[in-house]
């Protein structure tokens, strides 16, 4: 069957590919511990499921407006301005189905063939399919570890072309757990505007952050720097609520219209249940405060007791202190051998001989390295370090 050329190079998901595999493992009885995961292993606050449950019993269960019920737009523009401690327009709010939508949108409503957009590696793995699926070239900025993982506008400079619209920024980083302080975004922000170059800044991550109540985001910025910006925002790693798909961008209106007319023509508008259990969760309400602080209170926990086993058992395997999200991204390439001379083959080596899931790196530009999730039961991820560094210290020997 032919194929259009949108896709023909389109590489699937390879973090939904590990969950996949470690589901059908399950199934055949096999003993999995799933390090992969990119979701929080919480139950959806129990205030937010009954608001969508509630909105099913009383008959919100048809369209509504392509952008999101106002109500909805509302509370994300003000819980944008009571983070930020800026001035929002619901009119810029954008309700998508995940954060995951909000990057397509923008990707696909502000490049196309030619436009060459920057992204700073590691970079999530779906970010340069995203901009592939726009017609557009992705263009990858490297990071080191010795700098943290952190992109600076010297290295955009060396990137950067004729050709360059865009740069999508990921803070906290998914997959390094790495934070940019304000001044570090302030100057990408600055060189950006300096540059006539668009940023679309995922914040997904924004409040599980380890050094403040929440990472620094566009919002923080001079209002100046801000008119070729979309900030991608939603409830599904704060709130557990990855399943529901409750994502947004937000933007000039003028460009917010723009992707409201794309979305109409896509997929209308979201689930009107999920609409209405994201109103439970965009207010500045003490349980909703709570709800969040006590989950990264656990994720910071884990962290703690993720590095100190790291360091104790795996020194070899070196890594930057992640200070947001759930992830630490360690590199693999000291133990590669015979069987696993890259992140994927080492992967599945590893998983054969553990039974631990992680994601190779070379889903996310370095496959030196591979990905593992603390966003899993604390036993399961300690387990896991334990049978993890069992198996590469017989294989060391054994080299």
């Amino acid at each position: 069957m032919h194929v259009s050329d949108n896709i023909r190079d389109l590489e699937p998901s390879a973090t939904l590919a590990v969950t996949t595999l470690c589901k059908a493992m399950r199934e055949q009885g096999r003993e999995v511990i799933d390090l992969s995961a990119g979701e929080p292993d919480f139950r959806t606050p129990d205030f937010a499921a009954q608001a969508g449950i509630a909105a099913i019993v009383q008959g919100f269960t048809h369209y509504t407006p392509v952008a999101g019920v106002p109500a909805l737009r509302n509370l994300i523009a003000e819980d944008l301005a009571h983070q930020h401690g800026c001035a929002t327009d619901p009119a810029g709010v954008v309700v998508t189905a995940g954060a995951k939508h909000a990057l397509f949108n923008a990707c696909f409503t502000l490049f196309g063939p030619g436009d060459e957009v920057l992204i700073p590696g590691p970079y999530w793995t779906s970010y340069p399919e995203l901009v592939k699926l726009a017609r557009a070239t992705p263009v990858i900025v490297p990071s080191t570890l010795d700098s943290g993982f952190k992109t600076v506008p010297a290295d955009l400079d060396e990137a950067r072309t004729e050709n360059t619209r865009g740069l999508l920024l990921n803070s906290p980083n998914n997959p390094t757990g790495a934070v940019y302080s304000r001044d570090e975004m302030e100057a990408l922000f600055r060189w950006a505007a300096d540059n006539d170059v668009t940023i679309i800044s995922d914040e997904i991550y924004a409040r599980i952050c380890f050094n403040d109540v929440r990472a620094a985001g566009a919002l923080d910025m001079d209002p100046a720097l801000l008119e070729n910006v979309v900030v991608v925002g939603g409830a599904s790693k704060a709130f557990a609520m990855t399943g529901w798909r409750l994502g947004f961008s937000y933007s000039e209106p003028a460009l917010a219209s723009r992707m409201t007319a794309l979305q109409s023509h896509v997929m209308s508008g979201i689930s009107t249940p999920t609409q209405y259990a994201g109103m439970a969760v965009f207010r500045q309400e003490p349980r909703v405060e709570h709800a969040v602080r006590a989950m990264v209170g656990v994720f910071r926990h884990r962290r703690e007791r993720l590095v100190s086993a790291f360091r104790k058992n795996l020194p070899q395997a070196a890594f930057a202190m992640p200070e947001g999200a759930f992830y630490l991204f360690f590199r693999i390439d000291p133990f590669f051998n015979d069987t696993a001379r890259d992140s994927i083959s080492f992967c599945s080596w590893l998983l054969e001989k553990t039974g631990v899931a992680l994601v190779p790196g070379r889903a996310f530009g370095d496959d030196r390295f591979a990905r593992l999730s603390f966003a899993a039961p604390e036993d399961e991820i300690v387990e896991g370090v334990q049978r993890i560094a069992e198996v590469l210290s017989v294989s060391v020997l054994r080299d």
